[in-house]
């Protein structure tokens, strides 16, 4: 998730988001084009640049830098680069755990945990690194933990929580206090001049937990084998929605033989229109398909995938040749209260980016749903730059407003109400040509996390949440 290429709502205790406020009268006629409804603008207010901070936030707020790349950690390594994806999870005395996940390439050693000279990599037992790459392109994506004190804004604990994969990009929060990390690449065995060790592609599961130790590197090789983005968890079913960040998507689903226990396998779908087989949703005007209609309900149904590590045929070129939808890069997604939002960065007439809402079926993932079918809609596509572009992570906020990182120059965070209004929150004036990544909320909504991926910095953020108008 690089320019060159979101708890369970109160529920789970944790929230994500980010925001924005319009602050031109001609986005907002923009917007009003696709939202007639529209009267009035919302968000915090116009955005404030103070001296020396990286932000530019609205009146009231304020950030702090609370982890940086490169620095010294509690189990001797350091902070590695690249930062992306996040998850927050409560902790007791006003504590928050946050996952954070590095999309790092092999052999990048000047930005990963041992030093440029490779000098740390002695202190990590071999077998906890997914893929050694035969010394020569050791793989450096993973994951940090971080124990969070929320009363004093200081980091109290960090250290390195699974390594030895791929570009970790985004992943999901579990209800049963976990993270998914997701690998965002096609690479395989013996690849990189025969470097690689291993087939990658893969999910990974770190606990959340405020222990020193790094997590078994065990990939979840039934949830599918492809260029993985985020994932998001349905609570009372554990079914868990995968977006692929590629050009021509598709949309899938995991159905686990057990509750929480996603290492005992599953069925991997992949999402079909029933009403229009192979739909392509990307709306690109070189496409001869039919236009995908804003804020129309389609019916869906679920297609069984198999050779689910996709070794010689790649999934999303079966499942579409099969009848699944097409999307536009599926990026960042986050379950919200029955319904999920996904993110399709390269999508719309413009190619800015499509923002897809998804109601499950109340009998989702059984024999039953075929009586009530879950429902797809293209919720907004905005084909104005000044609303947002290149829509990455996503998340929802404790009010259920959907939110976005831009990744693009200039980035913003972007919020979306219910009704389609968008707003701004944040904008990287500090690191311009560098991507927002990782909006997550603390349990208790006091504090905003967010991330710049280069030159890696993790922000806290705080201010008068509950005023948004």
């Amino acid at each position: 998730m690089t320019v060159s290429r979101r708890n369970f709502i109160r529920t789970s205790g944790l929230v994500s988001l980010g925001f924005v406020g319009l602050n031109n009268l001609a986005a907002r006629m923009a917007m009003a084009t696709f939202q007639p409804e529209q009267t009035m603008q919302v968000g915090y207010g116009p955005l404030i640049t103070e001296t020396g901070s990286p932000l530019s936030l609205p009146k009231g707020f304020s950030c702090k830098i609370i982890s940086r790349k490169g620095n010294p950690m509690a189990d001797g390594l350091l902070s590695p680069g690249a930062h992306d994806g996040m998850g927050s999870f409560a902790l007791k005395n006003n504590k928050v755990l946050l996952i954070r996940n590095h999309e790092l390439s092999p052999g990048t050693y000047d930005k990963g945990p041992y030093g440029e000279d490779k000098a740390l990599l002695s202190k990590v037992d071999k077998s906890k690194i997914y893929d050694f790459g035969k010394g020569e392109q050791t793989c450096l994506g993973g994951t940090t933990t971080m124990v969070f004190n929320e009363q004093n804004q200081q980091v109290e604990l960090e250290y390195l929580s699974l390594t030895g994969t791929i570009r970790n990009c985004a992943g999901g929060i579990t209800p049963w206090k976990s993270w998914l990390t997701c690998e965002e690449t096609p690479l395989k065995k013996n690849e990189l001049e025969g470097a690689l060790e291993h087939d990658h592609g893969y999910n990974f599961e770190v606990k959340a937990s405020d222990k020193v130790k790094l997590n078994d590197p065990v990939p979840l090789k039934a949830m599918g084998r492809f260029v993985h983005e985020a994932v998001a968890v349905q609570p009372n079913t554990g079914i868990v929605y995968q977006t692929e960040d590629s050009g021509d998507s598709i949309f899938y689903r995991f159905l686990p033989n057990a509750y929480g226990e996603l290492q005992k396998g599953g069925k991997l779908q992949c999402l079909v229109l029933k009403e229009w087989k192979s739909a392509d949703t990307r709306n690109w005007p070189d496409l001869t398909t039919t236009k995908f209609p804003v804020k129309k309900q389609y019916d869906v149904e679920w297609l069984d995938l198999d050779d689910v590590e996709a070794q010689e045929s790649a999934l999303r070129i079966r499942g579409y040749k099969q009848g699944a939808a097409r999307f536009a890069n599926t990026e960042g997604i986050w379950y919200g209260k029955n319904e999920l939002f996904f993110a399709c960065t390269s999508g719309g007439a413009i190619s800015k980016g499509q923002i897809f809402r998804y109601v499950p079926s109340p009998y989702e993932g059984t024999y039953r749903e075929k009586e009530a079918p879950g429902k797809l809609e293209l919720f907004l596509e905005p084909n104005n730059t000044e609303i947002f572009q290149k829509c990455d992570n996503l998340t929802i906020s404790p009010w259920g407003d959907v939110v976005i990182c831009e990744d693009t120059s200039n980035p913003r965070i972007i919020g979306i109400t219910p009704k389609g209004e968008t707003y701004v929150l944040a904008k990287n004036v500090g690191f311009p040509n560098s991507e927002f990544a990782g909006p997550v909320f603390s349990p208790s909504g006091r504090t905003m996390f967010i991330n710049i991926q280069s030159p890696g910095l993790t922000i806290a953020i705080t201010g008068p949440w509950k005023e948004r108008v």
